[in-house]
C-alpha cells in the first residue's frame, strides 16, 4: 500500500512504499530551506536536482547531486536546502 506524506505546507512530498528489503520513500523537495527529523537511520539518494545538507554534528554544508547518497543516523535531525525542485529516494533501517 502506498502512503503519501506532505511536509512544510506541501513544499516537500513523498510516497512511502516497501522495497524487497527495506521501507522507502520517493519524493520531491521544492526550493527552500528545511529541517527534517529522523526516527530510523536514513540513506538518501538524490535522483535529480541538488540538495545542500547540514548533517548532525557538522559545521559545513555539503552539496549532493543526482546519483549521490548520504546517511543520517536515527533519532537525529538534519537541515536541507535547494534552489531547484529536487527528487530523492530514501531508505530506512
Amino acid at each position: 500500500m502506498l502512503k503519501v506524506n506532505e511536509y512544510f505546507d506541501g513544499k516537500a512530498k513523498s510516497i512511502a512504499f516497501q522495497t524487497s528489503t527495506l521501507p522507502a520513500t520517493v519524493g520531491v523537495i521544492s526550493p527552500g530551506e528545511y529541517e527534517f527529523g529522523t526516527s530510523k537511520k536514513e540513506t538518501m539518494t538524490v535522483i535529480s536536482g541538488a540538495l545542500e545538507v547540514l548533517l548532525p554534528g557538522m559545521d559545513t554544508w555539503m552539496t549532493y547531486g543526482a546519483g549521490e547518497t548520504f546517511d543520517v543516523a536515527g533519532q537525529a535531525s538534519f537541515k536541507a536546502k535547494s534552489d531547484v525542485d529536487t527528487a530523492y529516494l530514501c531508505t530506512y533501517e
